[in-house]
């Protein structure tokens, strides 16, 4: 049975302000969201880890299929109007986050579109709301705020411009974060650079 619902995607109108992107809630349909968080890897760092290194049960890892497959891309594709059939990509998975995490940034010249979905049973607080910017250096100018509720989708297509951050938070916030690439080697430095993060924080206990 489907869990993402594509349709919802297709329907919901690209934001141009101030770069393109889409903010998509209950993207992941309401009955499967217990299971997918039941199955949600145990993380007790903050960062992102690659799939390689994290242990998962089968309804979160078929919600990975679905991100992985071709319907899904397709969605995402027409949404933005980018070929992106055959582009690699590449799958990191935050449980928790540290104060120092959310700074503002565009992501690397080396990712097309950004994919974060978000697995967090509810949210209340300030800190963690991830916010689409107009500038490089202001938090509080921006045109969208991502509560991190399970479900919701936010997409959007990186350029010099795609300026996003949250306010500090520390604590749990899970979320899975896709990318399309530019190339295989980029993707698998980034792979790379993730598992040795990954290492040292299994050997450092205060990482």
């Amino acid at each position: 049975m489907r869990t993402l619902d594509l349709a919802a995607l297709r329907d919901t109108p690209l934001a141009r302000d101030p770069y393109e992107h889409v903010v998509v809630p209950g993207f992941v349909r309401g009955d499967a969201v217990g299971a997918i968080t039941g199955d949600f890897p145990s993380i007790a760092k903050p960062g992102l880890f690659p799939l390689s290194v994290l242990q998962s049960g089968p309804a979160f890892r078929a919600l990975v299929d679905e991100l992985d497959g071709p319907e899904f891309e397709f969605a995402v594709a027409e949404k933005f109007g980018l070929p992106l059939a055959g582009q690699p990509k590449l799958f990191t998975v935050r449980g928790r986050c540290a104060r120092r995490d959310g700074g503002i940034h565009t992501d690397t010249a080396t990712k097309i579109v950004t994919v974060l979905l978000y697995l967090n049973a509810g949210w209340e607080k300030d800190g963690g709301r991830l916010r689409v910017l107009r500038r490089g250096d202001d938090l509080s100018d921006y045109a969208a705020e991502v509560p991190p509720v399970a479900g919701t989708l936010l997409a959007f297509r990186r350029s010099e411009k795609s300026f996003h951050g949250h306010l500090p938070f520390e604590g749990e916030r899970r979320a899975i974060q896709m990318n399309w690439m530019t190339t295989v080697a980029s993707r698998d430095r980034e792979l790379a650079r993730h598992r040795f993060s990954a290492r040292l924080k299994r050997l450092n206990p205060f990482a």
